[in-house]
């Protein structure tokens, strides 16, 4: 007589799921200050790991010695890209005067507009403005003593970055170990799948996220060189690091853009700044970030609009960058586990329906 394995009621199994996600959720949101660092030193241990295994395989140096040379590396690299930030922003400070005298009198432009459209006296308007300039600076020195901390966190958060990279390098074939036992020798093929493909698809996300960033900003430098905006560089550059911020991020460089190029120059050039970066956006979103950035794993807008929704919720910014490769590690596991594959499927949606039709009109 053989017993059939009872399953429980659908609600009880939806309910242990909730419950699990709840906990996990806000596991997630406790371990902010430690799982934040983490989640991007292995990132970058992904991104550096071909570079540590050249210096051990060609160098014939040790783990720690190659380890060190590859974060030196990644270091040099944001440097050089924060030097050059550094430096445009060093030759808007010293036209400083210029820029205020041109606030001013886009200040009393729009004091005029809102006057004539509104009708609301400008001593009025200025009265409100002095008010709210005095209280912003009656709080000065809490202004100054919360961005000494922001500045300080940040610099820490840094450090951490580089101290758990510098370790899940050193300690990568232990890692990988750690998990083949704990998963036991039957699930070692199964494993060993997952773990190549993390590897390849997030170094390949990675490095393609750089490449895209490389290219709108030299194409919105040229375009903005062309229009004959005086900080071009500098907005160049602005509009491609904002560009690797998921969907919100145009908005930033839109934004960012327009404000300087309006306190710069004519309403003209404003307009046509932000026409540039919304023709950039539209290229890069529809040819550029497919072909450069497109990868095996393919998520669909719905869920990685929400991806990013939830991320900024819970980690803030960071959240919103790591929200896609966090994504596509779930969808790897899924689409490898037979019980979780609908939600792999969920995660993809059209892309693999599109790859199965493929395949069936080639065999037919």
């Amino acid at each position: 007589m053989t017993l059939k394995k009872q399953l429980a009621p659908f609600y009880e199994r939806l309910s242990l799921v909730l419950i699990g996600i709840i906990a996990l959720g806000f596991l997630v949101i406790s371990g902010k200050d430690v799982l934040d660092p983490l989640m991007f030193g292995f990132l970058f241990a992904l991104l550096l790991m071909p570079v540590s295994s050249f210096f051990e395989r060609i160098l014939r140096v040790p783990r720690t010695i190659s380890s060190f040379l590859s974060i030196i590396l990644l270091v040099g690299f944001v440097g050089g890209v924060l030097y050059l930030v550094g430096s445009q922003i060093s030759k808007l400070m010293d036209d400083w005067p210029m820029l205020q005298k041109q606030i001013a009198q886009s200040g009393n432009n729009i004091y005029d507009w809102v006057e004539t459209t509104f009708h609301y006296d400008v001593s009025k308007q200025k009265i409100f403005l002095n008010n709210t300039e005095h209280k912003i600076l009656s709080r000065g020195s809490e202004v100054v003593t919360t961005t000494f901390g922001a500045v300080s966190s940040l610099l820490l958060f840094y450090v951490f970055i580089m101290i758990f990279t510098f370790f899940i390098l050193f300690y990568r074939k232990l890692l990988l170990r750690f998990v083949l036992q704990a998963f036991g020798k039957d699930n070692e093929p199964i494993v060993y799948d997952i773990v190549e493909n993390i590897q390849g698809i997030l170094r390949q996300y990675i490095l393609g996220l750089v490449l895209e960033m490389i290219i709108v900003a030299t194409v919105a430098c040229t375009i903005f060189l062309l229009i004959g905006i005086k900080y071009a560089a500098l907005l160049g550059i602005i509009v491609g690091l904002f560009n690797i911020i998921p969907y919100l991020g145009i908005f930033t460089a839109l934004l960012l853009s327009v404000l300087i190029t309006f306190a710069t120059g004519p309403v003209s050039n404003a307009v046509w700044v932000a026409v540039g970066v919304i023709g950039i956006h539209a290229v890069d979103a529809n040819v550029l970030l497919p072909t450069v950035v497109g990868s095996k794993v393919r998520l669909n807008a719905l869920i990685t609009f929400l991806g990013i929704i939830v991320g900024e919720l819970m980690w803030g910014l960071s959240g919103m960058f790591l929200s896609i490769p966090v994504m596509a590690i779930f969808k790897i596991i899924f689409d490898r586990v037979e019980s979780m594959k609908p939600w792999g499927y969920l995660l993809g949606g059209d892309y693999e329906f599109k790859k199965s039709a493929e395949k069936k009109m080639k065999t037919q």
